[in-house]
């Protein structure tokens, strides 16, 4: 099994398992796809955590000698089932973090990028050197991020950034010794996972849909859900909860 998953405590995690360097046949590619897809069957997961096994990689991209194998013509099929992966990350219905624990090449970098929070190890590093092997990068995911400098000569170079680098310039939220990342990344996860369960999910809703909105169109739609959340239980809830000072206790309605 190259795509491990569990549950505990309403947080999932999912870990890319393929020794050594966690490189990315289609097939994983597809397992991916179908594991964040079904994300949106899980009723008793708030949080998401995404890492890989080991800390040799996150993932290193491409699984090259499966790519040497490919042909033209099987490319454009190849690359639907490639989009179909990111675009399940990132429009999980729950927060997604990605728990980088050592470098994030080509498609691990895009990855990285599709979650909404990113910790980062200490010897991680972020790469697209697609352009040393023929192929063109994951630019229109990093250009959500990084300054257009930065990403050109990442992507010109094939040269990635470090831990630090990545942090400083935002990408990254926050670096941890590779010894502390699980933890880190469980405890944040386990702060989102005791927020409402369906204002979470209409959250990661709205910041997806607003994202590249006009800014006042994408206020007005951010304003209909917290209107939507006003019929709900669990936002009485927590506004009782603040004003008795006391825990919410949620009932997902």
């Amino acid at each position: 099994m190259t795509l491990k998953f569990e549950k505990q405590n309403a947080i999932a995690t999912v870990t890319i398992d393929r020794p050594p360097v966690n490189a990315l046949t289609l097939a994983l590619y597809g397992e991916i796809a179908e594991t964040f897809e079904a994300a949106k069957a899980w009723d008793d997961v708030n949080a998401i955590v995404f890492t890989g096994a080991g800390e040799k990689a996150f993932c290193a991209g491409l699984d090259l000698n499966e790519f040497l194998a490919a042909t033209i013509q099987d490319d454009p099929k190849r690359a639907a089932i490639v989009r179909r992966s990111f675009a399940a990350v990132r429009h999980a219905p729950v927060p997604v973090i990605a728990a980088v624990n050592g470098p994030a090449f080509g498609a691990g970098c895009v990855y990285a990028s599709v979650a909404d929070i990113r910790i980062a190890a200490e010897h991680a590093r972020f790469g697209m050197p697609e352009i040393n092997v023929g192929r063109c990068g994951g630019a229109a995911h990093m250009t959500r991020h990084l300054p257009q400098g930065l990403l050109r000569r990442m992507y010109f170079t094939g040269q990635p950034i470090d831990a630090r680098e990545a942090w400083r310039v935002g990408f990254v939220q926050e670096v941890v010794p590779y010894a502390d990342l699980a933890a880190t990344a469980q405890a944040m996860a386990a702060v989102i996972a005791a927020k409402a369960p369906i204002g979470l999910r209409m959250a990661k809703e709205a910041l997806n849909r607003v994202e590249f909105m006009q800014t006042e169109d994408g206020y007005e739609l951010e304003q209909s859900f917290s209107t939507r959340l006003m019929t709900t239980e669990d936002a009485r809830e927590a506004t009782r909860a603040v004003v008795e000072k006391r825990p919410p206790v949620f009932v997902g309605r």
